[in-house]
C-alpha cells in the first residue's frame, strides 16, 4: 500500500515538473523571455511580439524543449531494459559502443568529408557510425559460443576502444580546427533540434514503447532469473536480441540528434524504482516521464549556468551521474 502511494503521489506531482521544466526551458535562455511573450508568441494572433522573439519561442525553443523531452524518455527507458536484460544495475545506452562510434562517425564528417549534406550531415554521421558499431558488437557477441551478458559488456567494452582509437586518430590527423566542434558535439546538446527532426526522434520512442507493450510481461519472467523465465515458457536469448537490436538503433537515432548525454538511462531506473517498483508496467511509464524530466532540467542548467555561452548537457548529466554511482556503491558496501 505504501508503494502504491507512493506511485500515486510520483504521477501527481511528476507531469506537473515536467510542464514547469517545459514552460522554464521555453523562457530560459541566453536571450531571456518574459511569460508574457511566450504566450503572445504561442497564440494564433501572435499580439504585440517581435518577430525575432516569435522565432526564437516557435523556431528554437519549443523544438529544443521537446527534443529533450523525447530524448530523455527514450534513454531512460533504454537503460532500464538493458539493466533488466543484462541483470546488470550500471547497465547503459552506451553499452554496445554505440557512443564512441557515433563519436567516430561525427569526427569522419567535420575533419575530412565537411557538411555535404547540409544541416543533417552530422545525424546522418552519427547515425550510421553508432549502427555500424552496435552491428560489431553484436557479430561479435553472436559468434561467442556461450552468449553471457557478460560476454556482451566485453564485447562492447572492445569495439568502444577501437572506435575511440579511431575517433583520436582522425581528430590528431586532421583539421585541428574542427576539433572543437567535435568536441562540443560529443559532449551532447540539443542544440540540432529542429521541427524537421523531432520526427526522427520520435520514431526511437515509438520503437521503445511498441516492444515493451509486446514485452513486458516477458521482462517481467526474466527478473526471476534465466532458469525461471525459461520455465515461464520464454525464449531468454530472443528476448535479448529483440531488446538489444530495438535498443540499439533507439540509442542510435537519438544521439545522432542529441550527441552523447551520459547517465541518464543509468541513473533514472534507480531513481524511479523505488517508486513503482521492479514489475516492468507500473516501472517503465514512469522511468520516460523522469527521464524526461532529468534532461529537461539538464537542458536549463546548461544554457543558464554559463550564460551567454551553453554549456553542454553532457558534463552535467557526467558530473550528477558520477555522484550518483558512487553513492550506490557507498550504500552497498555499507
Amino acid at each position: 500500500m505504501f508503494t502504491n502511494k507512493r506511485y500515486l503521489l510520483a504521477w501527481i506531482f511528476a507531469p506537473l515538473l515536467l510542464m514547469g521544466l517545459a514552460l522554464a526551458s521555453v523562457v530560459k535562455g541566453s536571450v531571456q523571455l518574459s511569460f508574457s511573450e511566450v504566450f503572445t508568441a504561442l497564440s494564433l494572433t501572435h499580439g504585440e511580439v517581435a518577430p525575432m522573439i516569435k522565432s526564437i519561442v516557435l523556431e528554437l525553443r519549443i523544438p529544443r524543449t521537446l527534443l529533450g523531452m523525447i530524448a530523455g524518455a527514450g534513454l531512460a527507458l533504454v537503460g532500464s531494459l538493458l539493466q533488466t536484460t543484462t541483470r546488470n544495475d550500471l547497465a547503459d545506452p552506451f553499452l554496445f559502443g554505440l557512443s564512441s562510434g557515433a563519436s567516430a562517425g561525427v569526427v569522419l564528417v567535420i575533419t575530412r568529408l565537411g557538411d555535404s549534406l547540409g544541416s543533417w550531415t552530422l545525424p546522418i554521421a552519427a547515425f550510421a557510425g553508432g549502427m555500424l558499431s552496435a552491428a560489431a558488437v553484436m557479430v561479435i557477441f553472436m559468434s561467442q559460443s556461450h552468449k553471457g551478458t557478460e560476454k556482451l559488456i566485453i564485447c562492447g567494452l572492445a569495439v568502444s576502444f577501437l572506435f575511440g582509437a579511431l575517433t583520436n586518430f582522425l581528430i590528431f590527423s586532421g583539421d585541428q580546427r574542427a576539433a572543437s566542434s567535435a568536441l562540443f558535439w560529443a559532449l551532447g546538446g540539443l542544440g540540432y533540434a529542429r521541427w524537421e527532426n523531432l520526427g526522427f526522434a520520435a520514431v526511437a520512442l515509438i520503437m521503445l514503447v511498441v516492444l515493451i507493450s509486446l514485452r513486458w510481461q516477458a521482462l517481467d519472467g526474466l527478473l526471476a532469473g534465466e532458469q525461471t523465465a525459461w520455465s515461464l515458457g520464454i525464449n531468454v536469448n530472443r528476448l535479448r536480441t529483440e531488446v538489444f537490436l530495438c535498443c540499439s538503433m533507439a540509442t542510435a537515432i537519438l544521439v545522432s540528434l542529441t550527441g552523447v548525454i551520459g547517465f541518464v538511462g543509468l541513473m533514472v531506473p534507480h531513481l524511479a524504482r523505488p517508486f513503482a517498483g521492479v514489475r516492468h508496467q507500473r516501472l517503465l511509464p514512469l522511468v520516460g516521464i523522469m527521464g524526461a524530466i532529468l534532461l529537461s532540467a539538464g537542458d536549463i542548467l546548461s544554457r543558464t549556468l554559463t550564460a551567454p555561452q551553453e554549456l553542454p548537457i553532457g558534463i552535467i548529466t557526467a558530473g550528477v551521474g558520477g555522484v550518483f554511482v558512487l553513492v550506490i556503491l557507498l550504500r552497498r558496501a555499507s
